[in-house]
């Protein structure tokens, strides 16, 4: 059965008229039967769609094609078997929408944009930059996970720094609380999934008094594209769709345990019971437990 292909993409351009970007947007991936989700800001665009490739590399054209888009770089990868309609299974439907923040920090007006992307964030790093840093500094770099702590449980640079977050949100209240204030003086690397999270945390982390910041280019994904299992990276990258995480090779370490009982796994899953919903790390055997908060 053919298989889906699944696209990652951002970029931050000022944006006169989100919302007619959003019907353009949404017309264009419904006539080309593709689901997802897409987020349009008056700072950009944020998204990650599955279906077909022919669809999906029509859609990249067609995308491009608006100046403020041209030069996005798409993330690609492997998604599940299209169902027998041809579609994506890996998203329920398509979602289109305008809001305040193409990632969000709840920190709208703190953030700065031009036509050049964001204003006063971190150093971008390619992976191969990101290694020589090390090789310089040694120890005094400081890897800073800009995911939720669930995200970063089953994969995440060694030695990295993981705040207790549970979303984008809880970051401007943990940089405000004084907790990272140590690390002021000290490179910082900032890294998440794609590089959309870095690009506004690193913004916030430098408007905040941290002397040298960066942000790893093209997320984890670019630099699992590298380096695979053979460099800094341990465990599986968590991923917002059916998939729930995908390994760079076969030699992925599990790094994740079991909420219940332990045992490594790199599985997560929401909790059964509706009124608790939620997501745990947790294995095949003890995702059958109603909720392991409550038991």
């Amino acid at each position: 059965m053919p298989v889906s292909k699944i696209i990652l993409y951002y970029t931050f351009a000022p944006l006169s008229d989100p919302d007619a970007v959003r019907l353009w947007q949404r017309d264009l991936a419904e006539s080309l039967g593709l689901r997802g989700r897409i987020l349009i800001s008056e700072h950009g665009l944020n998204g990650t769609l599955g279906g077909p490739m022919a669809a999906l590399k029509r859609y990249v054209r067609k995308t491009r094609e608006y100046a403020a888009f041209r030069n996005i770089d798409f993330k690609w990868s492997d998604g599940s078997p299209l169902d027998v309609d041809g579609r994506s299974s890996d998203f329920p439907k398509l979602s289109v929408k305008v809001r305040d923040e193409v990632v969000s920090f709840g920190a709208p007006g703190e953030l700065e944009v031009d036509a050049r992307g964001v204003v006063g964030g971190g150093t971008h790093l390619s992976p191969d930059a990101l290694h020589e840093l090390v090789s310089e500094r040694g120890e005094d770099v400081v890897f800073f996970d800009g995911r939720n702590a669930l995200e970063a449980a089953i994969g995440r640079f060694a030695g990295a720094v993981v705040p207790d977050a549970e979303t984008t949100r809880d970051f401007v209240r943990l940089l405000d609380s004084g907790e990272f204030d140590d690390l002021k003086n000290r490179p910082v690397v900032t890294y998440c999934t794609g590089g959309i999270r870095c690009e506004v945390l690193s913004s916030l982390m430098v408007s905040r008094g941290f002397d040298e910041v960066y942000q790893l280019d093209g997320g984890i994904v670019r630099y699992g594209e590298r380096y695979r299992d053979k460099g800094l990276w341990e465990g599986s990258l968590y991923v917002f769709d059916k998939r729930g995480s995908i390994d760079f090779s076969d030699e992925a370490a599990i790094i994740g345990e079991c909420a219940g009982c332990g045992t490594a796994t790199n599985r997560t899953a929401n909790c059964s019971i509706r009124s608790c919903d939620t997501e745990f790390v947790v294995c095949e055997t003890c995702a059958q437990v109603p909720c392991l908060i409550h038991n």
